[in-house]
């Protein structure tokens, strides 16, 4: 593209949107941690498994996930241990997830520094830092369940009831189903509420900028309306109450961004 007198290629436009460089350092970072994000998973996994049990049956005595005019059934003999797998993979998953946060905000200087831009890079986070990651990315996840077990869950497990008993029909949930799609917002809640935290800290160690989110915030809100209508009912309000907060998070990561820009 021409600009006046100077020529603009495509390399040159989308030089600062792609991170290259840092891609390409991020990869290989994880390359080398890749054992010990092995082994963590596997701890989070054989954690995860023998208490899956007692969930099953927390989530079996609870008259909020549990509506009165639904009955939970088992179709296979080998119901209950394939759940716990999963339960367990997902709980290893999540233990993967808040490892990778820390270890990205650990390491990230090292990572940065590594590439074409590690004249300019000065951003080091000390271990009160990373510390005070850790302490937010909890309260962030205990945040993510609360809004899951007040209002999200109980409102979809409703409306899918009431959505039977008004077409006259009687309502039977196979249990692997029913516990799937419990854990899995619980899980998906805990992983969205991350947003602020972890698109604050790629903005702070330079991975991303700012301008990048801002010229692709619609792709963004699209991607969470697609997510939200994934998997709730098809009504807004449970579009809303799945794939908002992603967009309500994303906002306030750039404006908690812009505050601490200008201080």
């Amino acid at each position: 593209m021409k600009k006046g007198c100077e020529i603009i290629t495509a390399d040159e436009k989308y030089r600062d949107i792609i991170p290259r460089a840092e891609m390409r350092e991020f990869i290989q970072h994880l390359q080398d941690r890749s054992y010990g994000f092995t082994i963590i998973f596997i701890v989070g996994f054989l954690i995860g498994y023998p208490i899956s049990e007692e969930i099953i049956e927390l989530l079996l005595g609870s008259e909020g996930y549990k509506p009165s005019n639904v009955e939970i059934i088992i179709l296979q003999p080998m119901e209950v241990v394939l759940l716990q797998l999963q339960m367990g993979t997902q709980i290893g998953f999540l233990l993967l997830f808040f490892t990778f946060i820390i270890d990205i905000a650990a390491n990230s200087h090292k990572i940065i520094k590594r590439t074409k831009r590690k004249n300019n890079y000065n951003f080091d986070l000390k271990i009160g830092r990373v510390l005070l990651i850790m302490l937010i990315s909890l309260l962030l996840a205990i945040v993510g369940i609360i809004y899951s077990h007040e209002i999200l869950i109980p409102m979809l497990l409703d409306y899918l009831s009431r959505d039977a008993t008004s077409s006259g029909l009687s309502s039977t949930w196979r249990l692997k189903s029913w516990i799937t799609f419990i854990t899995g917002l619980f899980f998906s809640s805990i992983i969205v509420f991350q947003i602020p935290l972890v698109t604050i800290l790629l903005i702070r160690v330079k991975f991303i900028k700012r301008e990048t989110i801002l010229e692709n915030r619609r792709i963004l809100w699209f991607a969470a309306l697609l997510f939200g209508a994934l998997i709730s009912p098809p009504d807004p309000l449970s579009l809303f109450l799945v794939g908002g907060p992603m967009l309500i998070l994303l906002e306030i990561s750039l404006i908690i961004d812009k505050i601490i820009s200008s201080n």
